[in-house]
């Protein structure tokens, strides 16, 4: 069986936190908002509180704050 897909069963909804975030409805994933990559809520690490936006790692988060800065 194919571990990966086994991960990725629901879509969690979360609240984006300084330094956490708050299940609103329980999942096991949530979607990059610049790859649309699915991460796993025990590999979360990169969010932006102010926009609730995840970020699949620092590669992610960067470009969206350089995108936010060109505008």
């Amino acid at each position: 069986c194919n571990l990966k897909y086994k991960m990725f069963k629901k879509l969690a909804i979360l609240k984006y936190l300084p330094n956490k975030f708050q299940i609103i409805s329980s999942g096991d994933y949530v979607i990059c908002a610049v790859s649309k990559k699915k991460i796993s809520l025990e590999n979360l690490n990169y969010w932006n509180v102010k926009l609730q936006e995840a970020y699949f790692s620092y590669k992610e988060a960067s470009q969206r704050l350089h995108d936010i800065n060109q505008k």
